[in-house]
């Protein structure tokens, strides 16, 4: 080329169709990631529900609502150590599910440590990986999903019966004007161990089925809609039932006793708050993924074209 304009115009034509490849298919990957610190809290409701009534004769009540405070907290020492371990990108998140009846006070809670890879979601399997202080071992997902999350069943965990099993893709959604993909988790009764953390005291989970023959059973129906490209649930609803079985719950109907049943939804103010959050995030990650490099490679073919005609126009100038 004979036009320094026109040299300088390919020189950056090039530069952004080299960069364009390199932001979307090497930055993006490694820039997508859940970062370490991350808190959150939500609220959930279940509504007009069936609560056992603890300390008014061990029997199931209806109540207007029983109140699930979910808080996530990431704690980065330990996503650190973890990361130098297993020389991955690691973050661990401590959760707690505290739930409270009608009156406010404590029914159960329910710990949890996730360890998980900050960019695929996939769990990492390390020491203090637990539910309730059990040692677990995950298998898929849980809380989210991944980035560029697809279209097809997910291997969900359940922390209540300590398993995992698919979350069902049941097509495409939307939600609070978000397009959404919409998932189905079932799982069926299960025994489940009983919470540590009880309402009333000189209960030990450890023998509680062991001294009075009492077992503690569970099944849920989970929904999901998770935003697709950063694989955050805005939603997320369950229909869950817990009842005893023998023992003290012999003289129930059928031996058995409803401890809860209800279905829990998210707060209004809260899902109003997740859906403005994942919004946000979303156009962060879409501009990562596809509008900046769409933009260069653009960019690039019209730096390209402009080098040529300026070419052109010279060398008709010096003809």
């Amino acid at each position: 080329m004979r036009s320094r304009a026109g040299l300088a115009l390919l020189a950056l034509a090039v530069f952004c169709a080299a960069l364009a490849p390199l932001l979307r298919w090497y930055a993006y990957p490694r820039l997508a990631r859940i970062p370490p610190g991350q808190y959150q809290a939500v609220v959930l409701e279940a509504r007009d529900a069936t609560l056992l009534d603890y300390t008014g004769g061990m029997q199931p009540r209806k109540v207007d609502k029983v109140t699930i405070v979910q808080t996530l907290k990431g704690d980065v020492e330990a996503a650190r150590r973890a990361s130098a371990e297993t020389g991955r990108d690691v973050v661990v998140w401590d959760t707690l599910t505290h739930i409270a009846g009608p009156d406010g006070r404590m029914v159960s809670q329910i710990p949890e440590r996730y360890v998980f890879d900050a960019h695929t979601q996939e769990p990492v399997h390390t020491a203090g990986e637990s539910v309730d202080g059990d040692p677990v071992r995950r298998e898929g997902i849980e809380f989210k999903w991944p980035f560029a999350a697809q279209p097809s069943d997910h291997l969900y965990f359940d922390a209540q019966t300590r398993t995992s099993s698919p979350a069902h893709y049941l097509g495409p959604r939307t939600f609070r004007g978000l397009d959404v993909h919409y998932y189905e988790q079932t799982v069926p009764w299960t025994k489940v161990p009983l919470p540590k953390k009880m309402p009333i005291e000189g209960i030990d989970p450890a023998t509680f089925e062991q001294t009075t023959g009492t077992s503690l059973w569970y099944r849920a129906k989970a929904m999901f809609w998770v935003d697709p490209v950063t694989g955050a649930p805005v939603n997320a609803e369950q229909a869950i039932e817990q009842e005893m079985r023998g023992g003290i719950a012999s003289g129930a109907p059928e031996g058995r006793l409803t401890v809860f049943a209800g279905h829990v939804r998210m707060r209004e103010d809260y899902s109003r708050h997740t859906v403005a959050l994942v919004a946000a995030n979303r156009l962060k990650v879409l501009a990562l993924r596809t509008y900046a490099p769409a933009g260069l490679a653009a960019a690039g073919l019209l730096l390209f074209a402009a080098a040529l005609w300026r070419e052109a126009r010279t060398r008709r100038v010096t003809a």
